[in-house]
């Protein structure tokens, strides 16, 4: 049976979500503070992870960090009190795979654990491979040959959208809906930015800018250190 590990400390709310889920068919697993929530989400059985920020001994953030670093690759739905863009953004950049801000519905609670176990189990490959660069798109791992990248939430994103279009030229419109999402803004140059960044960790050869149009991953030429 899929097991859903919640990491809520709030009593009323996790019993809330623990029946609710159960009813829909799921066991349910509660971790109340990030110390319980780190060593169930290292346990190797939950197959989603619902986390709050708010824990009593350490921010979910910080938490989330901890668990992508130590190689937990199940999706994280990012469930808590707080509403602001900026805070959303920062969840998602920390490696969550959604956020919704409380209060909540339970029926779109669980359509997003729905979407994000479907997408986990339709079976695609788990890494991507391009010449010598590598993505795990488990444990969120880049590496190029045996050297590991260290790559931001939104950098592996970006490494992922190119690597799964190789020799395409992709608009930055495109990227920009695929990678941020399309509430930002069209006008805004956090493409090229990003590009910038990842060229920096990757190599500069292996984006090529695509004049009027936008960017494509390439094979990098001989002799840059890259290949």
């Amino acid at each position: 049976m899929t097991q859903i590990l919640v990491i809520e400390d709030e009593d009323r709310i996790a019993t809330f979500v623990a029946k609710g889920l159960k009813s829909a068919g799921y066991a349910t697993q509660r971790a109340a503070t990030a110390k319980e929530g780190f060593e169930a989400a290292l346990s190797g059985d939950p197959d989603l992870i619902v986390l709050d920020l708010g824990l009593p001994d350490g921010d979910g953030l910080e938490l989330l960090a901890r668990m992508r670093a130590s190689g937990v690759g199940v999706p994280v739905i990012i469930l808590t009190a707080r509403r602001s863009v900026d805070d959303t953004v920062a969840g998602l950049e920390g490696g969550a795979d959604d956020y919704m801000a409380k209060p909540f519905g339970f029926d779109e609670l669980l359509a997003r654990i729905r979407l994000r176990l479907r997408v986990e189990s339709q079976g695609e490959a788990t890494t991507l491979s391009h010449g010598s660069l590598s993505l795990d798109l488990r444990t969120r791992r880049a590496t190029i040959e045996s050297r590991e990248v260290d790559l931001s939430a939104r950098e592996f994103t970006l490494a992922e959208t190119l690597l799964r279009n190789p020799g395409q030229a992709l608009s930055r419109e495109q990227l920009l809906s695929r990678v941020w999402g399309y509430d930002f803004d069209p006008g805004s140059n956090v493409v090229d930015v990003y590009v910038r960044y990842l060229r920096a960790k990757i190599g500069a050869d292996r984006i090529e800018t695509v004049r009027g149009v936008g960017y494509r991953l390439v094979a990098p030429r001989p002799g840059t250190g890259f290949s």
